[in-house]
Parts: C-alpha cells; structure tokens; sequence
C-alpha cells in the first residue's frame, strides 16, 4: 500500500465511520494504478504491428482507465455521505476492470502490456468487490 494514501486518511479531520481504512486506502490505490497500466496498456497496443486487432483491447483499456480513475476520486473525498454514490462507482468499476482483464487476457499470450494490465485489471475488482462488501 502506497504510504500517501494511508496518511492522507490518517490525517483526514473527521471520522470516517465505518468504512474499513485499510480496504479503502488498498481500492483508491488500486483503483489508480489500474488507471495508469490500462493507459499505458492501450497507448502499448496502439505501437503493436497488428494494431487493427486490438480495437476492441484498445477501447476496454481507455474506458476501465476513465472509470478506475473517477471511482478513485470519488473514494478520496470523504467529506459528507454519499454511498449510493460511491456504490455506484464501486460497481461501474468492478464491472469495466472484469471486462477489461477478460478482453486483455485474450491477449496475453503474445502482448506482455495485456498480461500485466489483466493483472492490474483483476486486483482492482477484487478490491472494488472487498470494500462493496464493507458499506453499510
């Protein structure tokens, strides 16, 4: 877990309420690393030879990289309650890094950058599923 991301939490004025910090530091982290290799995963496939054959990786890549980075901002405001909000993009996020890792395992084989984003991929639904489970 990225240090800046527990401090900043730690350091939040108010309380935080129920909302596990460990779980929701270990999603925001998630969540933007997602978004950094599904960029660079897409931008990798736009380099390949055979870039006609990843329209499809190439487009999952940019909008899971959209949604992981909204549903990380949307976890580091902490002010208020909004947890249909924050439910919502909890799911929409879980949703696109499934489709994203299915669609870039595809081509893992014989594209590395796919392998490592379906990696990124499947931890960030795994926490987006792990803090879901922890909402009240």
């Amino acid at each position: 877990m990225t240090h800046h991301v527990t401090t900043m939490l730690q350091t939040y004025p108010r309380d935080l309420g129920s909302i596990d910090q460990h779980k929701l530091a270990e999603c925001i982290e998630a969540c933007f690393e997602c978004a950094q290799t599904c960029t660079a995963c897409a931008d990798a496939c736009l380099a390949e030879d055979m870039v006609a054959d990843l329209v499809t990786c190439i487009r999952k890549n940019l909008d899971c990289a959209d949604v992981c980075a909204a549903t990380g901002n949307v976890l580091s405001r902490q002010t208020g309650n909004n947890v249909e909000t924050t439910r919502a993009a909890l799911e929409a996020c879980r949703t696109a890094c499934k489709v994203c890792a299915d669609e870039c395992e595809q081509h893992a084989q014989m594209h590395e950058h796919c392998r490592v984003c379906a990696e990124a991929c499947r931890r960030c639904e795994a926490a987006c599923a792990e803090l879901l489970a922890g909402l009240s």
